[in-house]
C-alpha cells in the first residue's frame, strides 16, 4: 500500500447499479436468486464430479476446480454488491476494496488460464488419444492446476500492489458495484497512465495468452474431427467440445470488452453491464452449460439420483 502523504483517502463509495429504491429491490431479489443458483451449481458440479468414479479424468478434474474458482469469483463480488442494493452507505474500506480487487484479479486470471488447460486437455484428447493417458496423468493434472491458482495469485498480488500505491486524495466516489481497476484510475490524483498500462499488459498478456492456447488447440482440434471418416466420432468429439467453446465464447467476449479496450472509450453503465455478466451471471452459467450440453453429467446425475432412491427404499 501507498504511505505517501498525500493519500487521504480512507475508504470508498461506491455508487452501485441502481438510484431508486425500488430498482434497487428488484436486482437484490435478481441477484439473490443468481447467486445462491451459482453456490448451488458449482458445489453440486463439485459434489458430482467427486462421488461418480466415471466422471475422474483430467476434464472434469479441470471442470471441478473451474467449479470452485466460480465460487470464489462470484463470492468475491456478489454478497456486498446485494448488502449495497439494501444500504443507504455504499462504503467499502480503503483496505477492503483492494483486498476484493485482490481475489478479484486472482479468481479471473486462474479461470482464464483453466480454460486454456481444458482446452489442452481436449487436443491431447481428440488429436493425441494414445498419449494421454501419459500426457494428462495425475500428476501431471494437479501441477497444472496449482500453476493456475499460483499464477493467479502472484498475478493479482503485482496487479493490485501497483494500484493501490497510486495517490487517491481528491474523490472517494467509485462509479462501479465493486473496486475494479478502470474506474479506481479514474479517481487516482497523480498520472496514472504506467500503471494503467502495466495493468492493461498483465490482463492482455494473460487473456491473450489464454486465447492464443484455446484456439491453437481448437484449430486441431476441427481438423482432427474433419479428417474423422464416422459419423457418430464427429459427433460425439463436436458434443464434448461444445460445452467448453460456449463457456470460453460467454467468459473471453465481456473480458475483452472491459480490459482491452483504450481508457478512452470507458462507459460507465455499458461497462456495468459487461462487469455484471461476467462477475455474476457467468459463474452461474458455467454448471449449467456443463451439465445441459454434456451426456456424461447428464448420466452421472441420473445415477446418483437412482441410488439414492435404491438406499431409500431398502
Amino acid at each position: 500500500m501507498s504511505k505517501n502523504n498525500y493519500t487521504s483517502v480512507t475508504n470508498f463509495m461506491l455508487l452501485g447499479l441502481a438510484d431508486t429504491l425500488e430498482l434497487q429491490i428488484i436486482l437484490f431479489l435478481i441477484f439473490s436468486v443468481i447467486y445462491t443458483l451459482t453456490v448451488l451449481g458449482n458445489v453440486g458440479m463439485i459434489l458430482l464430479i467427486k462421488i461418480d468414479s466415471h466422471l475422474h479424468t483430467p476434464m472434469y478434474f479441470f471442470l471441478a476446480n473451474l467449479s470452485f474458482v466460480d465460487i470464489c469469483y462470484s463470492s468475491t463480488i456478489t454478497p456486498k454488491m446485494l448488502a449495497d442494493l439494501l444500504s443507504e452507505k455504499k462504503t467499502i474500506s480503503f483496505a477492503g476494496c483492494f483486498l476484493q480487487m485482490y481475489f478479484f484479479v486472482a479468481m479471473a486470471t486462474t479461470e482464464c488460464i483453466l480454460f486454456g488447460l481444458m482446452a489442452y486437455d481436449r487436443y491431447v484428447a481428440i488429436c493425441n488419444p494414445l498419449l494421454y493417458s501419459l500426457t494428462m496423468s495425475p500428476t501431471i493434472c494437479l501441477k497444472m492446476a496449482a500453476g493456475a491458482f499460483t499464477a493467479g495469485l502472484l498475478n493479482s498480488m503485482v496487479n493490485t500492489s501497483y494500484v493501490s500505491s497510486l495517490p487517491f486524495c481528491g474523490s472517494n466516489v467509485i462509479h462501479h458495484f465493486f473496486c475494479d481497476s478502470p474506474p479506481l484510475f479514474k479517481l487516482s490524483c497523480s498520472d496514472a497512465r504506467l500503471t494503467e498500462s502495466i495493468f492493461s499488459t498483465f490482463a492482455g498478456v494473460n487473456i491473450v495468452g489464454s486465447l492464443i492456447v484455446i484456439l491453437t488447440s481448437y484449430a486441431y482440434i476441427l481438423f482432427s474431427i474433419f479428417r474423422m471418416h464416422s459419423g457418430a466420432g464427429r459427433h460425439k468429439a463436436l458434443s464434448t467440445c461444445a460445452s467448453h467453446l460456449t463457456a470460453i465464447i460467454l467468459f473471453y467476449s465481456t473480458s475483452i470488452y472491459t480490459y482491452l479496450k483504450p481508457s478512452s472509450t470507458y462507459a460507465l453503465n455499458r461497462d456495468k453491464v459487461a462487469s455484471v455478466f461476467y462477475t455474476v451471471v457467468i459463474p452461474m452459467l458455467n454448471p449449467l452449460i456443463y451439465s445441459l450440453r454434456n451426456k456424461e453429467v447428464k448420466t452421472a446425475f441420473r445415477n446418483v439420483i437412482a441410488k439414492k432412491r435404491v438406499l431409500s427404499s431398502v
